[in-house]
């Protein structure tokens, strides 16, 4: 059986900065869908090549291109930019597998409420199951009777398909958070606001991260994991957090870090802190393991 298109109800956001070898990879593989969705590359302000080679070889990719790295919220920019409504979104070294995005419209369109699909993911050359796939599937809210899959408050971006208007109904990424373990603040948003944020197993994507460590991300998402329990989380639970990051910050540099970051945010996160209604405290409460 073939794959329908993707008849203008569905585009690809690919956030970028400085990576244009492994963008180009990226995109021959969602070039070749048999879905053939639009493809937008919104590029965060980068130094190499990235801007030439996006001209001279791929003209057909529309290419939004902003003055300033914008981090995480460039798929904000790139989802007001496209008017289809539903977005896949894909990172500079993830794709999607061939007949996933016509799974996630045929999902969509048989769920109303449905707001976000966290897609099984692989990694690497071998096709390795990402570790989040079994916690995302093992969720214990389980199923909804409107909702396919298995309910969630998390996800990884590069692995996502949304609805956009639920998408922007919830905000988008925060901008307080820039980058890193973005995706729980935006679960817990879309959820706040009554959309369905679940895991599809048959949607799948395709992730080739750098083997290269990345030296500064532990920080930032603890840095954000501190800032998403001030922004959305019960006072005490936050003052907790805190304390915890606080003392092991005296022995450990990760930490210091993410504590000084958080502070300096801290003010900011205090003036848009929106508590979480009470049915999403109580789900993010029974994902941690604790009493409803």
């Amino acid at each position: 059986m073939t794959t329908p298109p993707a008849d203008g109800r569905l585009g690809i956001v690919i956030a970028t900065r400085d990576r244009s070898d492994r963008l180009a990879v990226t995109l021959r593989h969602l070039l070749a869908l048999p879905e053939r969705p639009e493809i937008l590359v919104v590029d965060n302000a980068s130094t190499d090549d990235t801007r030439t080679l996006l001209a001279r070889d791929f003209p057909e990719v529309r290419v939004l291109a902003l003055p300033v790295n914008h981090g995480a919220l460039a798929r904000n920019h790139g989802a007001r930019a496209l008017d289809t409504p539903y977005v896949a979104f894909s990172d500079d070294d993830s794709w999607w597998a061939p007949g996933a995005l016509a799974r996630a419209v045929e999902l969509f369109d048989a769920h109303p409420r449905l707001g976000l699909i966290a897609a099984r993911t692989l990694v690497g050359p071998a096709a390795e199951p990402d570790p989040l796939n079994d916690v995302l599937a093992r969720s214990p809210l389980g199923p909804a009777t409107d909702l396919p899959g298995t309910q969630v408050l998390g996800f990884l971006a590069c692995g996502a398909v949304v609805r956009r208007s639920a998408y922007l109904d919830a905000g988008g990424f925060h901008r307080l958070l820039f980058f890193g373990g973005e995706e729980t603040l935006l679960a817990y948003d879309l959820a706040a606001r009554g959309w369905g944020v679940t895991h599809c197993p048959d949607v799948v994507a395709h992730h080739h991260p750098a083997p290269a460590p990345r030296t500064g991300r532990p920080a930032l998402q603890r840095r954000n994991e501190l800032l998403t329990a001030w922004l959305r989380r019960p006072v005490p639970y936050a003052l907790a957090r805190t304390g915890a990051l606080a003392a092991e910050a005296r022995g450990d540099d990760h930490a210091r870090r993410a504590l000084s970051g958080a502070l300096a945010r801290l003010p900011a996160a205090l003036r848009e802190r929106r508590p979480l209604p009470p049915h999403v405290e109580r789900a993010a409460r029974i994902l941690e393991g604790k009493s409803a």
